[in-house]
């Protein structure tokens, strides 16, 4: 049940939050591990919770703060506790806060530090917490949150760059919209119905383009209903169900602008991934069934199963494994052949990711020189269907004169 807390700290200062726990007491425990000293503990209802809990959640942003401060931390010589309970102070942000609360009450009982990563799957990759895992096993949290954040600041990077390039050609859709809006709710009807009242009989053409927009103009607020349900439906089935997710990945893998940033795409995070789990010591069968469970791509992924269970298993070197599959460029495959002999596999699949990163933002770039004036097309096209429906029979009366 998520409870919505107001404490003060040991200043004084007033601290609102929010924990999802099974009753009070456990929030009163969050709330002295994190020595706040509670001033009102009262349950949330369930809608409004959700609607909070939407606005305040760990971004990548936060995500990249964290790692960063904790490297930092760790690198001057503060130990991570310490660290933790000096971040919990400087934190406004209810979410972040509790999050870290609850890792400093983790660490005072002496409890895995990756463990509260665990519980939160959807905010934190299995590659970020395995990670995490491994470097506290090996001591090296500094080295490894140095890393995750690096990493992290790329993939910002990357998201903010294709959604830079997405801009115009949303703003374009949106425009073409309102367009094609306007012309069959006001302008249309109108038209349709001085012709129909003069009498006037227009020709097929013009019939067709009045009847279309006549119907859209009567029928606006089913149309409109029906637009919002297929749309925000197939946003939960595609983007939260595994089978949408799964249907949504092999339908872009098969659109011929789209397929290759989809499969360029997964090979940099296969690289950056691969690389990472390596560096971090992490088994190789491990590393392998990890990443095939984040690549994204499900020729990538069934692939990097068999090499785990049917390659490397079975005692086979990661180039041999890899060459039985065809699903990977046989450039890939080969450079993973001939970096493992040489003893630097971990830094040319870091190559490779900087090389699919590039391909990627060059894939966009082109992909919007196509996507831009296609647009402008279409708006031009329904714009001079409108105005040829409505000339042609003008044209006609007037010769008539």
């Amino acid at each position: 049940m998520l409870y919505r807390y107001v404490a003060t700290d040991k200043s004084g200062k007033f601290i609102e939050g929010e924990l999802e726990v099974d009753d009070v007491g456990q929030v009163l425990q969050r709330l002295a591990a994190g020595e706040l000293r509670p001033i009102s503990v009262r349950p949330v209802k369930e809608g409004g919770g959700r609607i909070r809990r939407l606005f305040g959640k760990i971004t990548l942003t936060d995500k990249i703060f964290l790692t960063r401060y904790l490297s930092l931390m760790l690198k001057v010589g503060t130990d991570l506790l310490s660290a933790i309970t000096i971040l919990i102070a400087d934190f406004e942000k209810p979410a972040m806060r509790n999050f870290l609360v609850e890792i400093k009450t983790n660490l005072s009982r002496g409890q895995p530090f990756y463990q509260v990563f665990a519980r939160y799957p959807k905010v934190f990759s299995p590659v970020f917490i395995n990670l995490v895992k491994a470097a506290e096993a090996s001591g090296n949290l500094q080295k490894t949150f140095e890393e995750l954040s690096r990493s992290l600041q790329k993939e910002s990077e990357l998201q903010g760059r294709v959604r830079t390039a997405f801009i115009y050609p949303i703003i374009l859709l949106v425009v073409a919209v309102a367009v094609f809006g306007f012309l069959s709710l006001f302008a249309l009807p109108r038209i349709a119905k001085v012709f129909t009242e003069t009498g006037i009989d227009p020709p097929t053409f013009s019939k067709v383009v009045f009847a279309i927009g006549l119907f859209i103009g009567g029928h606006v607020t089913g149309l409109l209903l029906t637009s919002v349900v297929l749309i925000g439906g197939s946003i939960f089935f595609f983007g939260t169900t595994l089978a949408g997710r799964r249907m949504a990945g092999r339908a872009l893998a098969r659109v011929p602008l789209i397929r290759q940033i989809y499969r360029d795409l997964a090979i940099q995070r296969f690289a950056s991934t691969f690389s990472a789990l390596m560096r971090a010591g992490l088994p190789i069968i491990q590393t392998t069934k990890i990443t095939a469970g984040v690549v994204g791509y499900e020729d990538f992924k069934v692939s990097l199963i068999k090499i785990a269970d049917e390659g490397l298993a079975k005692g086979l070197t990661v180039g041999e494994a890899f060459r039985r599959e065809a699903a990977f460029p046989k450039v890939i495959v080969n450079l993973i052949a001939v970096s493992e002999k040489a003893g630097h596999l971990e830094e040319v699949l870091d190559t490779v990711a900087e090389f699919y990163t590039s391909n990627v933002e060059g894939s966009i770039r082109s992909l919007m020189a196509v996507l831009e004036p296609l647009i402008l097309l279409c708006m031009g096209i329904l714009v001079g269907t409108v105005a040829l429906a409505i000339i042609i029979p003008i044209y006609q009366l007037t010769s008539q004169f």
